[in-house]
């Protein structure tokens, strides 16, 4: 009778079920299958059969439920070799597909392979320009024959930058790829494809570029918003209503059961077959479903329709269910069913949110208040964990919070989903509602715009640790309690080590130099106690791809410089200054060097026999000499930098003539503890003699996984290895550190001093005993 009466699912129930999830996807490495199985049929039978511990089987539950999941997921992937594959498949696109200026990107499911290895796998696929020719125009729901060129997931690896591993992994991508040729053999059907048309004739009905915005959020449609529009939605903390949020699925679902209450009252007699309680949860469920799978089932509108279904239950069977309980009742069945869910942002946000407002908000009192104190407990209670997501705190947000929140909440995004609905049954009125969200929002958007430019707007913060998290979230609570507890105030003290945290900067003499991993190209940080350099930025190509955007900045970002006080280009190649717009656009930079006839604006020259000091450490410019011709590669900066533990030389892409050059007039000079290999490890470069003078014991190669040039030349790295030096790739182990110290100069990967459970892929599915292939 007891075990009866005894709830299944409970807060604390949910709070153990999502620590199991956790504990075992932070682990380096994913657990056997011998363990994982065993361990989630553990957790299941002690959560059924042992009511008063439930909360340990739930525990256990999760930590193998998320090992099953995550040794499944790995298995889909492609493995690591061969890098590429080749393959024609036939697929159906299921996402709306992004156009970028040279490519277009989206997702495919297989329906069809030749060799049975990967039907029902998913791939994530661009479609580049060929000369002049653009790609055709792809849509959501049609079906291609594609010949492809594949390989595993597989991204960079950087302090503070995303981790697109980690996203392909939460995603069960099994591959990506690009296509060689493809012919459409279907049309665009289904769901996505009802999306792709509808976003289609917003565009066509609303002219100008709120159309963009009306698309965001009548269908979760961002394709349209360009990086500025991004930035300045993060610098006003608007990021979470611009897309389709758990309040728009909850208002619709609102809307549906009123009209639902409206129906029952003029006609009675329908409450004679079914009451109007429950004909109002089930269209309010009903309503929520729709507007869910219109936005693509993202992980806010799925989380709101699980809540929403709890609560009609409930009130379908007259029983009182608190919120507490609905938002536990919420969380584990997605837990249950997806327990990768954790590894996205969003699942974080949106449960915290409503986590926080629950435990602060009283019983409502007027709107305004209500207004004004949602804004601020959400403000307080999730800045730690947007700093520790994102790295960034927006001091605009809960201004902007206030007008954007009852704004586009309750006048632009109704109008646009009622632009949906009426869409389907007159089109000309669907047409008139979504010109009318789109002139309601352009009466906001200057303010928004204004505030995003002021100093007002994102405001980065260092890499934090674990504890300073922990730390800022109890004080966040503490912060929170309700009036009269003692010391309230005294809780922002313990946001002190994620706000304002240790740098970690060298000490007087050391410096630190970061090898940043921005795939085939170099960018390199030097840190020493109170001064920041950056030696070239990396590469960017007109395809989309920016080095400075998506790995340089975050790192600088996650280092805490806010400032540097000088720049240096290499040279002029795209794969060394590709990324310095990005750069510039949102770093400061008090000087600029680059190599007398590069081109570079605003740069001085970089001449030999320059030096300056900073923080004990010594900086010296080895080449090119004075009047020496602009030659490319061969005019790269060389730099010494001279620490009293160690000396570091940045080469550039000099080839052998330059270092024999080297070898001859400043043999001296090139004695160091570690050099960067000259040109990523070309076979033209690194010469025996250049190798011998600089007696290194560690050589940095920076280069992109399975570049096209098959850098470093296995010849070059025998040789460096043969002169004792340890070769690292940043191909193989993410950005590279090297920090000097009394131990002398010590060098560690990004990838081995965070192992991810998602890095050991293919060791671990071998480990499992699973294979590619299916049977």
């Amino acid at each position: 009778m007891h075990a009866a009466r005894t709830p299944l699912i409970t807060p604390l129930i949910a709070l153990a079920l999502l620590a199991g999830v956790c504990a075992c996807l932070s682990l380096p490495s994913v657990p056997p299958l011998a363990i994982a199985l065993p361990v989630a049929a553990g957790g299941a039978v002690l959560a059924w059969r042992w009511p008063s511990r439930r909360w340990v089987g739930a525990l256990l539950l999760g930590a193998g439920l998320a090992g099953l999941h995550a040794i499944h997921a790995l298995v889909l992937q492609l493995p690591a070799h061969p890098e590429r594959q080749d393959a024609t498949l036939d697929v159906r696109i299921v996402d709306l597909p992004r156009v970028e200026p040279l490519r277009t990107v989206f997702e495919a499911e297989v329906e069809r392979d030749p060799q049975e290895r990967l039907e029902g796998r998913r791939l994530r696929l661009s479609w580049y320009a060929r000369g002049n020719a653009a790609p055709p125009i792809l849509r959501a729901g049609e079906r291609w024959r594609f010949a492809l060129r594949l390989r595993a997931p597989r991204g960079l690896r950087n302090p503070g930058a995303a981790d697109g591993e980690m996203h392909a992994f939460a995603d069960r991508l099994t591959a990506l790829g690009y296509v060689a040729d493809g012919e459409r053999v279907g049309p665009s059907t289904g769901l996505q494809g009802w999306r792709d048309a509808t976003s289609l004739r917003i565009e066509r009905a609303v002219d100008g570029p709120s159309s963009r915005f009306v698309r965001a959020l009548a269908l979760g449609d961002t394709r349209g918003l360009t990086d500025d529009d991004w930035t300045r939605l993060r610098a006003d903390g608007l990021t979470h209503l611009i897309a389709i949020s758990g309040f728009h699925v909850g208002m619709v679902a609102s809307v549906a059961a009123l009209l639902v209450r409206a129906l029952w009252w003029l006609l009675p007699a329908l409450a004679r077959r079914l009451p109007a309680r429950i004909a109002m949860a089930m269209a309010g469920v009903g309503g929520a479903l729709v507007y869910a799978a219109a936005s693509g089932f993202s992980m806010p509108t799925v989380r709101t329709l699980l809540m929403i279904a709890v609560v009609a239950l409930a009130r379908g069977t007259r029983r009182s269910i608190g919120m507490p309980q609905a938002l536990a009742m919420a969380a584990v069945p997605m837990l249950l069913i997806d327990p990768l869910c954790v590894l996205s942002a969003g699942f974080w946000l949106s449960f915290a949110g409503v986590a926080w407002l629950l435990w602060c908000m009283p019983l409502a009192t007027s709107p305004v208040r209500d207004l004004l104190r949602a804004q601020g407990v959400a403000t307080v209670g999730l800045l730690p964990l947007t700093v520790v997501l994102f790295g960034q705190a927006s001091l605009a947000g809960p201004v902007a919070n206030l007008v954007a929140v009852p704004w586009w909440s309750l006048v632009v995004a109704p109008l646009s989903v009622a632009g949906v609905a009426l869409d389907a049954v007159h089109p000309v009125a669907g047409a008139a509602a979504w010109r009318l969200a789109a002139r309601c929002f352009e009466l906001a958007w200057p303010l928004f715009e204004r505030l995003a430019d002021s100093p007002l707007s994102l405001w980065y913060l260092p890499e934090a640790s674990g504890v300073a998290v922990v730390l800022a979230l109890l004080g966040a609570a503490w912060c929170l309690m309700p009036r009269g507890t003692p010391g309230r105030a005294l809780g922002v003290l313990l946001w002190l080590p994620l706000l304002w945290p240790d740098r970690h900067a060298p000490a007087d003499g050391d410096a630190e130099v970061t090898a940043i991993d921005v795939g085939q190209g170099l960018s390199v940080l030097v840190r020493t106690r109170t001064h920041s350099l950056l030696y070239d930025m990396g590469p960017a190509v007109p395809e989309g791809f920016d080095a400075g955007e998506r790995a340089v900045v975050p790192v600088l970002h996650a280092r805490g410089v806010r400032r540097l006080d000088r720049m240096m280009v290499s040279h002029a190649d795209l794969d060394h200054i590709g990324g310095l717009d990005a750069v510039r656009r949102e770093i400061r930079a008090d000087a600029l060097f680059a190599p007398d006839g590069a081109g570079v604006q605003d740069a001085r020259p970089c001449l030999a026999g320059s030096s300056w000091s900073w923080d004990g450490v010594r900086f010296r410019v080895l080449h090119p000499p004075p009047y020496f011709p602009y030659l490319a590669n061969e005019a790269s900066c060389v730099l010494r930098i001279e620490t009293r533990h160690g000396a570091v030389l940045l080469t550039g892409d000099i080839g052998e003539a330059i270092e024999a050059r080297l070898v001859a007039m400043q043999s001296a000079a090139l004695r160091v503890d570690a050099v960067f290999v000259p040109h990523h490890g070309s076979r033209h470069s690194s010469s025996q003699a250049f190798v011998r003078a600089t007696g290194a014991r560690l050589a940095i190669v920076s280069a992109g996984h399975s570049n096209r040039f098959r850098h470093p030349n296995r010849q070059v790295v025998e040789r460096w290895q043969t002169a004792g030096a340890r070769v690292i790739d940043t191909a193989d182990a993410g950005a590279v550190t090297l920090r000097s110290g009394p131990g002398g100069i010590v060098a560690s990967g990004r990838r081995e001093a965070r192992p991810r459970l998602w890095d050991a892929a293919r060791r671990a599915t071998a480990d499992a005993g699973l294979s590619y292939r299916r049977d």
